[in-house]
């Protein structure tokens, strides 16, 4: 595969700045000049490549999700069966490292903005919309290969999307009854009533 061109990694290095200024100042404190000081340059760079605040904003937002689905591809598609995977995808979202901290943070700032945005809103849609395919699409593995009761696999995985986001949400604000391990319990008792009982599966000896 060849070398990402300069304007590719620039671009790169740019959103990846926008990402961490939204996290730590929120998006309504955000100033170009911010990101233009965080990589090392001008404003005039950064409008090069995005004109606007609010262009800057919905590429940063997509970037965010993209680069969140990237640092989970070893799950998605390593050799675990479906429950397996689902329980890391779980865990690997819940906010406790730097990283994971970051990527909601960006996602709270894009909730509040969406509500006057219907650009946002749109986004919004566009990427959970993905998001809902990859989580139904391992519960409908789990359907076949006798794992998971067999319901709406679409109903599941909105269940545990809505789960994730309300639990992650009270995370990072600081909840004196929700952190992270309670979280990650939580979550994971809901896998476990989606899960077949073993001894239905098992043959009887």
């Amino acid at each position: 595969m060849g070398r990402p061109s300069a304007e590719a990694e620039r671009r790169q290095q740019i959103l990846t700045a926008t990402c961490k200024v939204v996290a730590d100042q929120g998006f309504r404190s955000l100033r170009v000049a911010d990101v233009a000081a965080a990589i090392g340059s001008s404003t005039g760079t950064v409008h090069y490549y995005f004109p606007t605040k609010r262009d800057l904003l919905h590429a940063a937002f997509e970037f965010n999700f993209r680069n969140s689905l990237e640092r989970r591809k070893v799950i998605l598609h390593g050799d675990g069966d479906p429950v397996t995977k689902l329980r890391a995808f779980v865990d690997s979202y819940v906010p406790e490292g730097p990283e994971t901290v970051q990527a909601w943070r960006v996602w709270a700032e894009l909730w509040v903005e969406a509500i006057q945005e219907p650009d946002l809103q749109v986004l919004n849609d566009a990427v959970y919309g993905d998001w809902r395919s990859i989580v139904a699409s391992i519960i409908r593995d789990g359907h076949d290969q006798g794992l998971i009761v067999r319901a709406d696999p679409v109903v599941q995985a909105n269940m545990l999307i809505g789960l994730i986001d309300g639990l992650a949400i009270q995370v990072i604000l600081g909840s004196h009854s929700m952190d992270g391990p309670r979280m990650r319990r939580v979550c994971q008792q809901l896998l476990d009533g989606f899960c077949v009982d073993v001894a239905e599966v098992l043959p009887v000896s």
